[in-house]
């Protein structure tokens, strides 16, 4: 995922609660979907960065020896100034980016 295409907000913003509710009829469903798709934007930014670190890993296993390396802060730095997964996530629901599905509902169609 292309975390520098989203629009959304590196700070927290005022919400119109109704707007979570336009789809789901369901504040709390639109909640947990939000989270769901937080915890899987998480991940991805973790294992993007880890293997842009791992490329400035130290094979010394010598705890003396700190190297900084300019590039590694720089990378580091981008990363902290991306907006939280949770911002993404609510971003992306609201725009109606996200796929879900509820398979409770879904079972009622018989």
């Amino acid at each position: 995922m292309d975390f520098k295409k989203s629009n959304a907000p590196t700070n927290t913003v005022t919400r119109n609660l109704m707007d979570f509710c336009r789809d789901t009829n369901n504040v709390y469903e639109s909640v947990a979907i939000i989270s769901k798709r937080s915890n899987q934007i998480a991940v991805e930014m973790k294992e993007e960065l880890s293997k842009k670190l791992k490329e400035f890993g130290a094979n010394s296993d010598s705890l003396d020896e700190v190297f900084e390396n300019e590039e590694q802060i720089q990378i580091s730095r981008y990363y902290e100034r991306l907006p939280k997964p949770t911002l993404i996530a609510t971003q992306e629901f609201l725009e109606d980016k996200v796929y879900y599905r509820n398979p409770a509902k879904e079972g009622n169609k018989i």
